[in-house]
């Protein structure tokens, strides 16, 4: 019972962090593209409180949960193909969060230089990485 009570808390942990991390680089579209400096300071504020008020609590939700999930059958789980696929797509995805942070700094001091349409873009890489975790979960095709 504790596994299914930690595996529904981590599901709810990724589903706030997918939401963060489609809604940030969304707000990094509108950022760059915004010509007046309220936007821009409106943005910026937007982006600090969800970057660390939703989006790495919520990592650290679905890391903390995923590795208790995992020692509770280590062997059974880092025996599994799948499974080495998904803690791979979930690294990158982990690269993908702090890059975010790195251009929120980028933001803050105003320093970039990418147009909205780059981050129209770079918004859609989670999506990849969302549908990959989902059907090595799911699927489990080796």
């Amino acid at each position: 019972m504790t596994f299914l009570w930690l595996k529904a808390f981590h599901i709810i942990a990724v589903v706030t962090w997918f939401a963060a991390i489609f809604y940030l680089p969304r707000l990094f579209v509108y950022h760059a593209d915004a010509s007046d400096e309220i936007s821009r300071e409106r943005f910026k504020v937007m982006e600090r409180k969800l970057y660390r008020g939703i989006m790495t609590p919520s990592m650290v939700v679905v890391i903390a949960l995923g590795i208790w999930m995992l020692s509770m059958n280590t062997s059974f789980y880092f025996s599994q193909g799948w499974m080495h696929a998904k803690l791979t797509l979930v690294a990158l995805l982990v690269v993908y969060h702090f890059y975010c942070g790195h251009l929120l700094k980028v933001f803050k001091e105003d320093r970039n230089t990418r147009s909205h349409v780059f981050y129209r873009w770079f918004n859609e890489v989670p999506v990849f990485i969302l549908l990959g975790v989902v059907i090595l979960v799911v699927v489990r095709p080796f």
